[in-house]
């Protein structure tokens, strides 16, 4: 297996996307190290947990030491923690909302800088990778998750700036996503008919499943992209279709008068 040996912490490895990640390293042979504030619901077998606040440097700095000096090496680092509820900008008091937003890029952006810079040593050591998850919303307007959006746009810059600062040792690399399905999928989408609805408007007609944002992290972690870092990998099965592309009415007016036109030959022929 391609991470036989090799020693992997994901961040938010508890559930969703992350738990997906972390199983995924799971199945390529890593020992995996899962942290988040709170532990999981369902226990990842073969998993390690160790609970954190990303937002505390000290206990961050610690966390890395420990995992190293159970291990004896870090090979990868998978920044996933992160997320946002949805709240408009302007949404209650200037300072209450002021603050609420920079707590949500704290999360998104100053935790994954953090334990970033608590990893980079011991990365450094083992010529190792960091994965960022980033998103589609760091690069298209993000209503009612403003805030979130600019951090992943954020994630994105930072890594390719650690990209250039700690090559050769370390590779650095965003995967950038578009929307999972998870258990909190219903939070968001709704019922399973909200779900279908709203995978459909995704060119391959469906949400990603989390093993394969997991399949796509563990590539960017293993010798197969030995040359590949600063990259952003998209994983948001082909975007999404222009609204305008809907909204024209030219392309509708061509074919009917396409239509007609063959309908008229057609007619022709018979007489």
């Amino acid at each position: 297996m391609e991470l036989n040996g090799r020693v992997a912490v994901v961040t938010g490895g508890t559930r969703g996307v992350g738990a997906g990640i972390a199983r995924a390293f799971l199945r390529a042979g890593a020992h995996v190290v899962v942290c988040a504030r709170r532990p999981p619901e369902v226990p990842l077998t073969g998993a390690e947990f160790v609970p954190l606040d990303l937002r505390d440097p000290a206990a961050v700095g610690e966390f890395f030491a420990g995992v190293v000096a159970r291990h004896g090496r870090l090979d990868a680092l998978v920044n996933n923690a992160g997320g946002t509820p949805y709240r408009p900008l302007s949404e209650g008091e200037c300072a209450d909302a002021a603050a609420r937003h920079a707590r949500v890029i704290e999360l998104n952006l100053i935790a994954p800088l953090t334990a970033s810079l608590a990893a980079h040593e011991h990365l450094r050591a083992a010529r190792g990778s960091i994965v960022m998850i980033g998103s589609v919303s760091g690069g298209r307007p993000s209503p009612g998750t403003a805030a979130y959006g600019a951090a992943k746009a954020g994630i994105e810059s930072l890594a390719r700036s650690m990209a250039v600062e700690w090559a050769p040792e370390v590779r650095v690399n965003t995967l950038v996503l578009g929307m999972v399905r998870t258990e909190l999928s219903h939070l968001h989408y709704g019922d399973e008919e909200g779900i279908a609805a709203v995978g459909r408007t995704v060119p391959l007609g469906r949400l990603a499943e989390p093993s394969e944002i997991g399949d796509a992290a563990v590539f960017l972690a293993s010798r197969r992209a030995a040359y590949v870092s600063g990259a952003s990998l998209l994983v948001h099965g082909g975007g999404e279709r222009p609204a305008f592309l809907d909204a024209a009415t030219v392309n509708t007016v061509n074919t009917v008068n396409t239509v007609n036109t063959v309908n008229t030959v057609n007619t022709d022929k018979e007489k």
